[in-house]
């Protein structure tokens, strides 16, 4: 009889949550555009749960042009009006306007050479931080929360970006009994 996998605690709720577990959260992320998204998307979640977004998340793909910068930062109030009227995702005016202004501050910083995911490896030297406990949030999501917000993003507040370090693999969140957590420990991280 096989031995079952320990996950961590929060990923045994539902088959969903198992998944996006162990195959998704954690794992060292450096696509720009995966980077940006997964952002917009904890913006999306703040007041709800991660599950409620990973449901919606193939409907926020359809509505958001599979989340394309250019073609986001191009929407008006045309384009408002559409997410707001769809059942899909979640309709929440400022933070489809957040992500609207998201992608145009993702554009203008990859259009002057300032590359999404270095910037965002930038604040651990292109290294996961292996962390360990039930942490919300920590100095350097204050840190990285002040420097996107005074770069005018929104929906970026201290636990979001936690939120997002831990999913993008920034840390290493995964607790000491989950089989995860040496995996992820292993993953190549930037020089």
């Amino acid at each position: 009889m096989a031995k079952a996998k320990h996950r961590c605690s929060w990923a045994n709720s539902n088959a969903l949550m198992r998944v996006y577990h162990d195959t998704e959260w954690g794992v060292p992320e450096h696509d720009p555009r995966m980077l940006w998204q997964t952002l917009m998307l904890e913006g999306f979640q703040a007041g709800l749960s991660w599950e409620i977004i990973l449901r919606k998340r193939d409907a926020f793909r359809a509505a958001c042009a599979n989340f394309d910068p250019v073609t986001v930062a191009s929407f008006d109030s045309h384009d408002i009006d559409r997410l707001m009227a769809d059942p899909g995702i979640v309709r929440a005016r400022a933070k489809i306007e957040a992500t609207i202004g998201g992608a145009r501050i993702f554009n203008a910083m990859q259009a002057s050479g300032d590359d999404f995911a270095v910037y965002c490896w930038s604040f651990t030297s292109g290294r996961t931080i292996a962390r360990s406990g039930y942490n919300t949030q920590s100095q350097l999501s204050a840190l990285v929360s002040k420097d996107l917000k005074a770069r005018g993003f929104k929906f970026v507040g201290p636990t979001i970006v936690y939120a997002w370090m831990q999913a993008v693999g920034i840390v290493n969140d995964h607790e000491q009994s989950c089989f995860r957590l040496r995996e992820i420990g292993s993953c190549k991280t930037l020089p």
